[in-house]
C-alpha cells in the first residue's frame, strides 16, 4: 500500500483524509463524522430578544427602497452604533455580539447599510 502522502499528491486530497480512509480500510470500522453538530449557535437562537431590540432600533433609522422593488430596509445606522444602542438598553457586554458579528446578524434580518436619499 502507497504511503498517504503519495495518495494525497496523486489525487489532491488532503493527508488526513486520506490516513483515515486506509485506516477504515485496514480496519473494517467505518468513522462516522458528525459536522452538523459542531457549529455554535447563532445569537438569534441564542438571545431572541436581542433581535426585538435590534428591530425597535432599526425601524426608525431605517426606509424602504425608493422604487419599492426589494423588501429590504435601507439605513444609515452602523453596527457599530447599533451595538452602543444595545449597550444602553442594559444588554451585558458578555453578551452583545462584537461589531462584525452585528454587522451580519443585521445582514440576515434584511437590513443593508446605505446612505439615505432624501426624496
Amino acid at each position: 500500500m502507497a504511503s498517504p502522502g503519495l495518495r494525497k499528491d496523486v489525487f489532491g486530497w488532503g493527508r488526513v483524509p486520506v490516513e483515515m480512509g486506509i485506516n477504515e480500510l485496514r480496519t473494517g470500522i467505518v468513522c462516522l463524522n458528525d459536522i452538523s453538530t459542531r457549529h455554535k449557535p447563532r445569537t438569534e437562537d441564542k438571545y431572541p430578544q436581542m433581535i426585538k431590540d435590534i428591530h425597535e432600533i432599526m425601524v426608525p433609522e431605517s426606509h424602504a427602497d425608493p422604487h419599492l422593488r426589494t423588501t429590504l430596509a435601507y439605513t444609515n445606522m452602523t453596527a457599530a452604533a447599533v451595538r452602543d444602542a444595545l449597550l444602553k438598553k442594559d444588554w451585558p457586554e458578555e453578551q452583545v455580539s462584537a461589531v462584525r458579528t452585528l454587522s451580519e446578524i443585521l445582514l440576515r434580518q434584511g437590513y443593508r447599510l446605505r446612505s439615505v436619499a432624501k426624496t
